[in-house]
């Protein structure tokens, strides 16, 4: 029974062999192609998606999606803390919210600015930054509910960075 196993398992063994073999080579060239394919993505999103500096002082005007609310004005100073995160303070001329603190989030072209003032009314603004890194296009959502200001209110706007 042995003698009748045995080519098959040499020849089962060789066939494995050469499987791993090749594999190993078509997998080398896969990963070069796709190292040489990943450079050049990460080169090309490096200078199309750079990290946008956000720091300085924006500004602009909101419109909200309810027409009793109407539209207001807010201003942004963006600056780092003693730890390095960015933050932010807004002025706003909205019925809802004053002044407000902010934590700053920037991922490519895309920012988050939320927070609150000190009796917890509350802004998040998020929005992507055009390449030429000055014109914030957002969308926002305001809740004043917390002092009774009013109601949650949402929109658009846009805050251009000042020179």
């Amino acid at each position: 029974m042995t003698t009748k196993t045995l080519p098959f398992k040499v020849v089962f063994c060789s066939f494995l062999l050469l499987m791993v073999v090749m594999g190993a080579g078509s997998g080398y060239a896969l990963s070069v192609g796709a190292s040489q394919e990943a450079q050049h993505f990460a080169a090309s999103a490096s200078t199309e998606e750079a990290v946008v500096d956000v720091k300085g002082t924006w500004s602009g005007t909101f419109s909200s999606k309810n027409p009793e609310m109407g539209s207001f004005k807010m201003t942004v100073v963006i600056t780092s803390d003693s730890n390095g995160d960015l933050v932010g303070s807004a002025t706003l001329s909205s019925r809802c919210l004053k002044r407000a603190q902010l934590k700053v989030t920037v991922e490519q072209s895309k920012v988050v600015l939320a927070g609150s003032d000190e009796q917890g009314d509350s802004i998040t603004v998020r929005g992507t930054v055009d390449k030429t890194g000055t014109i914030l296009s957002s969308t926002y959502i305001q809740d004043g509910s917390a002092t009774g200001r009013c109601e949650p209110d949402d929109g658009t706007g846009t805050l251009t960075k000042q020179q």
